[in-house]
């Protein structure tokens, strides 16, 4: 053997007594085979067989897999992102002349992905009020063939009663996918609660550290993740496995990173409720939110991620109360270790159940600061705009 050969082909070396307690990142474009017939015969291996590194490796698998026991499924696909796993989720079941009925709290790209991509395919959408429950049936129709759900919803944070919404879908043979990123599965399991999708934005409490993008869908039933599995392979859609390891770290702490910031989230979210700058707090586990009763229901736990709907005047005021932060930082995604804010504007047709007005929040992301130095920040936040709020209602003395 030359050595430029030397060079391409790696020595064996032996494994005996290795042992890893972390998942080794199998990169691969090629796979290799040991004959002729192996290679001819590579696409009976079935769907998580390895025939191509694009179809997924053993890193990949992994994490397939143990979303899938998470879940309660029978399989689960990796995506470039959360919105890629819903949008293919629609693309691979809807075809023109169907409908999709999606709530208006729902995440804004996929009513934009509905109001745009899906309408120039002929695929209609309705919005619909993400609190209707059983009440779904009404605008369920033959041309009907999916049902999203989000609960809680990305930024308003309704919880929608699933298995009402389930049971009025599949009586009328619609399929029904659920964006599940808040609770993640160690808080809530949308599959026994009817689902036939279940979607989680891996880049949030998963990936745990802001430094990675995936998303995943988990299935029910055979036929539907057959079909899923179809779809992505002839689109030529596949995920990293440096990002899927990232992942399988991430997904390590989830359990004790999630029960931390919800702790914290909650205090934090009854201590606002007293600022005389908000409107009302939106977190699931109070009393008085919308869909509160569905969350006793149906969740173990809340996670970290909650919204202050600010008062009307207070908002223009945000802008410099937001001055000078010492540990939030301002940015989309939430889920990470560092605490995060973003404020939000959401047209009438998300923001609530009235369509008569937009309305302005601050979505607030609780990381893994110490919590006196996270409180520390919001309580200036919110005295900044209390005092602001003070000064413009007081008289004029001249």
């Amino acid at each position: 053997m030359y050595d430029q050969t030397k060079c391409v082909h790696h020595p064996i070396v032996s494994l005996e007594g290795y042992a890893s307690i972390g998942v080794a990142t199998y990169r691969a474009s090629t796979i290799v085979f040991d004959d002729v017939q192996s290679y001819g015969d590579r696409h009976t291996r079935g769907p998580t067989g390895y025939s191509y590194g694009l179809y997924g490796t053993p890193t990949s698998r992994t994490l397939e897999a143990q979303l899938t026991q998470l879940h309660g499924g029978v399989g689960t696909v990796l995506l470039p992102s959360g919105q890629a796993a819903i949008t293919s989720i629609m693309l691979s079941v809807l075809r023109p002349g169907d409908r999709v009925l999606i709530p208006s709290s729902v995440y804004p790209p996929v009513m934009t992905h509905c109001a745009t991509y899906l309408r120039e395919f002929g695929i209609d959408h309705t919005i619909y009020d993400p609190l209707c429950g059983s009440g779904i049936e009404q605008l369920i129709d033959s041309r009907t063939k999916l049902v999203w759900v989000e609960s809680p919803g990305s930024t308003s944070l309704e919880v929608q009663d699933l298995p009402a919404i389930a049971d009025a879908s599949h009586r009328a043979g619609a399929l029904v996918g659920c964006d599940n990123t808040w609770a993640s599965p160690l808080l809530c399991k949308p599959l026994t609660l009817g689902a036939d999708f279940v979607v989680e934005a891996l880049t949030k409490y998963a990936g745990g550290h802001s430094d990675v993008l995936l998303g995943s869908v988990t299935v029910r039933d055979e036929p539907n993740d057959t079909k899923l599995r179809d779809w992505l392979r002839t689109m030529g859609i596949g995920v990293s496995p440096d990002d899927c390891t990232l992942v399988l770290r991430g997904l390590e702490t989830m359990g004790v990173r999630l029960a931390h910031v919800g702790r914290v989230a909650a205090d934090i979210a009854r201590k606002l409720g007293r600022s005389t700058a908000v409107q009302r707090v939106l977190h699931p586990a109070l009393p008085e939110h919308p869909g509160n009763a569905s969350f006793i229901r149906d969740f173990t736990g809340a996670s970290g991620l909650f919204s202050v709907e600010l008062k009307q005047q207070a908002v223009p005021l945000l802008p410099m109360a937001l001055e000078g932060l010492k540990y939030f930082k301002i940015g989309a995604s939430w889920g990470g270790t560092h605490s995060l804010l973003a404020p939000i504007t959401l047209a009438a047709t998300q923001s609530t159940r009235s369509r008569c007005q937009s309305r302005t929040y601050l979505r607030i992301s609780i990381g893994l600061e110490d919590p006196d130095d996270i409180w520390d920040d919001l309580n200036t936040i919110f005295y900044r705009l209390e005092r602001q709020l003070q000064n413009i209602s007081l008289p004029n003395k001249d």
